[in-house]
């Protein structure tokens, strides 16, 4: 039997903080490794115990969860952790700070309690909890900021023509069975291009994909 996921939930709302550990801790594959109400706590507590995914809260006290995901799995981050952001609040920009600053998914806390387990349990395997359309729209509605840098060219990007075919597409909110449609491929040689995309690249899921097109210039 493998071992449960572990999981840090964070949250300064101790109601909502024992609720969401309640949830997790009833399930057989998952377990809490540890709580706490608070970013600086989380990123210190995370160092200690190192759990396989962080169950976030945005706004905190001392330091918010946008600045906290920042630090556990942001760029430069040497070894980053999984964070999984949860809020009260449906706003497209905690969505799009919470990405930019590294986190592998979103959810709303009123949220079914099957959504969050489904969330931690695709986050912890490595996988953008977004889906495509989600990703695009976020993305297409912050171009703006993610203009591509000054002296960034196409003939840069270490892909193949294929590659930067398929990144395009995942990039425009395809899922991997309708870029197959679209290139007329399989779509375990779509998994194949997706993976080899994401390895090139050091990358960690589709939405950093999405945001290195943009990024690049892409993608408009």
């Amino acid at each position: 039997m493998s071992e449960p996921t572990r999981v840090l939930v964070c949250d300064d709302q101790m109601l909502i903080r024992t609720g969401l550990v309640t949830i997790i801790d009833a399930q057989p594959d998952l377990e809490v490794a540890g709580e706490c109400e608070d970013g600086r706590a989380a990123v210190d507590l995370a160092a200690e115990i190192h759990p396989d995914v962080v169950v976030m809260d945005v706004r905190m006290p001392v330091l918010d969860g946008i600045a906290a995901t920042r630090l556990l799995a942001g760029a430069g981050v040497a070894h980053p952790t999984k964070v999984l952001v949860v809020t009260t609040f449906n706003l497209d920009e905690y969505v799009y700070e919470a990405l930019r600053a590294g986190a592998s998914g979103f959810l709303l806390k009123d949220a079914p309690p099957s959504q969050l387990l489904h969330g931690i349990r695709t986050v912890a395997t490595g996988a953008a909890l977004l889906d495509p359309e989600v990703t695009r729209r976020l993305v297409g509605r912050y171009a703006a900021r993610i203009r591509p840098a000054e002296g960034d060219r196409e003939e840069d990007v270490p892909l193949s023509p294929r590659e930067l075919e398929v990144l395009r597409l995942i990039a425009d909110g395809l899922s991997n069975s309708e870029i197959a449609a679209t290139l007329v491929l399989s779509q375990e040689t779509v998994k194949t291009f997706v993976s080899r995309i994401l390895t090139k690249l050091g990358l960690r899921d589709r939405v950093q994909a999405v945001v290195y097109a943009y990024r690049r210039g892409l993608v408009v």
